[in-house]
């Protein structure tokens, strides 16, 4: 059972206990312990960093990925995992042994609130058990719509794109601050949103609606407000991914992207929501695993590019919080040089956190390896410790700013006050009801009038045809599914034509229909077949697009298309309220639509959308 006021005297006591110890792992140099704090530093705070030993400082700077549902697990297959990556069972074992500065939840860790406000716990309490008693960093990556660990009960932001399409900087701080609430109150304290990239490049293969779009000054307002939001929930925000991971055709999960904008279109487009958020004083800003000659000609990727990280970010643009790296086990960042040496490049291009070391071809844990590099590199003088020391400091300051040193434990008997309130749930749903952009209706198709039709919904997700299907069927609809998947072979759309013939209306659903190529990690031409022979039924076929905006291009035949620009249960209702005339559809492209194939022809411009 938890108990607040005991647990926080605990942590006072150990704090106290902590930082004006002598001893500990490594001890503490008496002169230094008797110097005079640094100009401007916490005092306490330094005292904590004296009291480190060498090796606590530079596992004070990497945020580790762990296996299970609890600090404790004790599942065989979690087990398993977190040995080949630690050499231990959990991640109360990890804090024990390596006492790193925090962790990464991922999707595999959740399974709902109350389990992950248990799981937040163990952590800290573990970390609350050693002999310095720095609270854990515990991050997330949470940015609504298609990224979101933590799905419902919790409340469902319905993402970046989604949210600039309603053009409301008030919906974007509220669904942060919204989300920010939540995760605190289940034990997160660092978001790893929003991403500040402008999406510049219709093609992109990761970043898409996560970003607000392809407006500098769009996504700046929308980062800062988020910002905003995301501080108010009471966590710490991350703007991703500097320099700007807007305009490439490569996932830095798989290889290395380039972008080749000249420096003055890098600040003309990638750099404004940076600069908005430095100026917000940002606490943390996240790098990318992208190579931009115009900013550094070695081939270096950012992450590891001193004159980017160094030269641009803090020297010229004044940035004094807190740097972490994107993950450590992306191709991006593993191409160029080996992975024990990235640890200790990236500290010298001016990295402070080291996020999620990978595993080695043979499924081994490169951390302990990586740990031990950036000690040596600091022994053999090729890192200096004022360097770590630096590093530290912000990681500590940061940690403070949090409240963590005061209390960093989630009150397990109170989430139900906090996650996924019918409050939050409410606001969700207007943010919702603002974001449905309406971009072709030349048909005339809508409004629906509620009554009795046969509808099919086809097309791409098993909930989300289900979802939708059912919101119509509450208008008096009677409605048929038939899911038809990512890649739909000719069978699944020959069937879903031959159902199509009786009804009166087809509602097609698409998910990233414009990404055609036929390679793995594709989706191929399959949902665009489907459209294009669901249309030649002659049944008035609606089509409604949860992810990308851009998939009309691939049919411009269609004469009716919605843009969601997300998939959750709200961005669905509000779709339905729109087919039906319940709701007027009031989103505005936040990017342009261009042709298929024709970059420079532009379908449908940055703004447009639809009304009754």
């Amino acid at each position: 059972m938890y108990r607040p006021r005991t647990r926080r005297r605990r942590w006072l006591a150990g704090l106290a206990a902590g930082a004006l110890a002598v001893t500990g792992l490594g001890g503490v140099d008496a002169s230094a312990a008797r110097a005079a704090p640094h100009a401007g530093k916490d005092p306490r705070l330094m005292r904590i960093l004296r009291s480190m030993s060498l090796q606590d400082k530079a596992a004070q700077l990497f945020v580790l990925q762990v296996y299970g549902k609890s600090a404790t697990t004790a599942e065989p297959a979690d087990v398993a995992a977190n040995r080949r990556l630690y050499g231990v069972d959990n991640a109360a074992q990890v804090m024990a042994r390596y006492h790193p500065g925090g962790f990464i939840y991922y999707g595999d860790n959740v399974t709902d609130p109350r389990q992950l406000a248990a799981f937040s716990n163990g952590i800290q309490r573990a970390a609350a058990a050693q002999p310095l008693r720095v609270p854990a960093t515990i991050a997330i990556d949470q940015e609504g719509g298609i990224v979101a660990r933590v799905q419902p009960p919790a409340t469902q932001s319905p993402g970046s794109m989604a949210l600039a399409a309603g053009r409301s900087t008030g919906d974007a701080r509220a669904l942060a601050r919204i989300t920010g609430s939540e995760l605190r109150a289940v034990g997160v304290n660092q978001d790893y949103a929003p991403d500040a990239d402008v999406n510049v490049n219709p093609a992109n293969p990761v970043i898409g609606v996560r970003s607000f779009g392809s407006d500098p000054a769009l996504v700046s307002d929308m980062v800062t407000a988020q910002i905003g939001g995301y501080r108010a929930g009471g966590v710490t925000p991350t703007v991703k991914h500097f320099p700007g991971h807007g305009d490439t055709t490569t996932d830095s999960h798989t290889g290395v992207p380039h972008i080749d904008h000249t420096r003055a279109e890098w600040e003309r487009l990638d750099l404004p929501p940076f600069r908005a958020a430095i100026r917000q004083r940002v606490d943390s800003i996240m790098t990318a695993h992208i190579v931009v000659p115009s900013l550094d000609p070695s081939g270096d990727p950012a992450t590891l590019s001193r004159p980017i990280l160094t030269g641009i970010l803090r020297d010229r643009l004044h940035y004094r919080g807190v740097v972490v790296t994107d993950a450590l086990d992306m191709q991006g960042v593993r191409d160029k040089y080996g992975d024990e040496n990235i640890p200790v490049l990236a500290l010298k291009a001016g990295v402070d956190v080291l996020l999620k070391p990978p595993a080695d071809a043979q499924g081994n844990g490169v951390f302990p390896r990586q740990l031990a590099a950036v000690v040596n590199a600091v022994r053999s003088g090729e890192l200096t410790e004022e360097r770590i020391d630096e590093s530290v400091y912000r990681v500590l300051e940061l940690k403070q700013r949090r409240g963590l040193f005061r209390d960093p434990y989630a009150d397990e008997s109170k989430i139900g006050q906090v996650v996924g309130t019918p409050a939050h749930l409410a606001a969700a749903q207007r943010a919702a009801d603002r974001t449905t952009t309406l971009v072709e209706n030349r048909a005339g198709t809508l409004p629906l009038r509620p009554g009795s039709r046969k509808v099919l919904v086809t097309g791409w997700g098993v909930s989300t045809t289900a979802s939708l299907g059912t919101e119509i069927a509450r208008r008096g609809a009677v409605t048929t599914i038939r899911q038809t998947g990512i890649s739909p072979g000719q069978a699944q759309i020959d069937e879903a034509v031959a159902a199509a013939r009786d009804q009166d209306l087809v509602v097609a659903v698409t998910n990233r229909a414009w990404d055609v190529k036929q390679e793995p990690g594709h989706n191929g031409p399959g949902q665009a077949n489907l459209v294009r022979a669901l249309l030649a039924t002659g049944r008035p076929v609606v089509v409604v697009a949860v992810r990308d905006p851009y998939d009309i291009a691939w049919f411009p035949e269609t004469t009716t298309y919605l843009a969601t620009y997300s998939y959750t249960a709200e961005a669905l209702k509000s779709a339905a309220k729109v087919l039906f005339g319940e709701l007027d559809p009031r989103g505005r492209l936040p990017v342009a639509i261009p042709a298929r194939d024709e970059p420079g022809t532009v379908l449908y411009p940055f703004g447009h959308g639809l009304g009754y």
